[in-house]
């Protein structure tokens, strides 16, 4: 892969930066994706498919959230898939993640505002988390209210 290292710009901590990588199937048997390991959570794949067929070439989509980092950052993403000799194909990048100039939020803050933009999304789509999910038929009934041994006499 030619441009397997990459140093990229500074970016505003909070900002996301997508990756793409092309890798070209220079054998003569089919390449396969088995496995890919980013070097921290923060980098998420958008793989649609596992194999690139031989002569043909794919472009490796990746999604780097840079609101867990401040400073200088490099990131290895290990690809395991059939090539020779080793079997593990490294992306190496790296930025320098700053923080805004108007006000320097530290990483509690980012990672409240990401979680709460989450559960709001996620609370427009699936519904209010405070809801069960379930109903019961009657609210006045209790399991406490229950004897605990049906099978005992009581006295």
């Amino acid at each position: 892969m030619a441009d397997s290292v990459r140093h990229y710009y500074p970016i505003i901590a909070g900002d996301i930066l997508n990756l793409s990588y092309e890798i070209e199937n220079t054998g003569e048997e089919p390449l396969i994706i088995r496995e890919i390991q980013p070097s921290c959570g923060c980098i998420i794949p958008k793989l649609t498919s596992r194999m690139i067929l031989p002569g043909k070439s794919k472009r490796l989509l990746f999604k780097y959230e840079s609101a867990k980092n401040i400073g200088f950052v490099e990131h290895v993403i290990r690809i395991h898939c059939n090539v020779k000799p080793t079997g593990i194909i490294k992306l190496v990048f790296d930025t320098n993640v700053v923080t805004h100039a108007d006000y320097t939020r530290d990483y509690e803050e980012l990672y409240k505002e990401t979680v709460e933009r989450n559960a709001m999304i996620r609370g427009l789509v699936d519904g209010d988390e405070t809801e069960k999910g379930y109903y019961v038929d009657s609210p006045s009934h209790d399991s406490r209210e229950q004897n605990p041994y049906p099978w005992r006499e009581e006295e």
